[in-house]
């Protein structure tokens, strides 16, 4: 087998509207389409990075919480690429985002640091 690329990373929020302004307002990704799925009440919708499709936002009726802050099991952390973590870092502390303060990754030497989504899911900025 051959994989190409990632094709998306499905994340579930408990407050879908509260999520969706974060990743399109503060990230700054764009709305492709959504769509309500009456027969789950659940939303769905399909977010793009630089016009490419990449991340599934879902609401679902009392998902649980995530179990612990980020070594849990299953996917770690979501992390973007920009070209100058703090100067991103910045804009986020501008819109409210807590943020952690930077750091090197010792395997590469490039800048990164994480914050948060609304419900507490990791991500990461890295430096290209």
């Amino acid at each position: 087998m051959k994989l190409n690329r990632v094709h998306h990373i499905a994340v579930i929020a408990t407050d879908y509207e509260r999520s969706k302004a974060f990743y399109l307002d503060v990230l700054g990704c764009t709305l492709l389409s959504e769509v309500y799925r009456a027969e789950r009440d659940s939303w769905m919708g399909d977010l793009a990075v630089n016009g490419e499709y990449l991340i599934e936002l879902f609401s679902f009726p009392s998902p649980p919480s995530r179990p612990t802050r980020p070594e849990a099991t299953g996917l770690r952390h979501l992390a973007f690429e920009v070209d100058s973590v703090a100067e991103a870092r910045e804009e986020l502390l501008g819109k409210g985002v807590a943020c952690e303060e930077l750091r090197t990754d010792p395997h590469t030497g490039k800048a990164m640091m994480f914050f948060a989504d609304p419900d507490g899911l990791p991500l990461e900025l890295y430096e290209a």
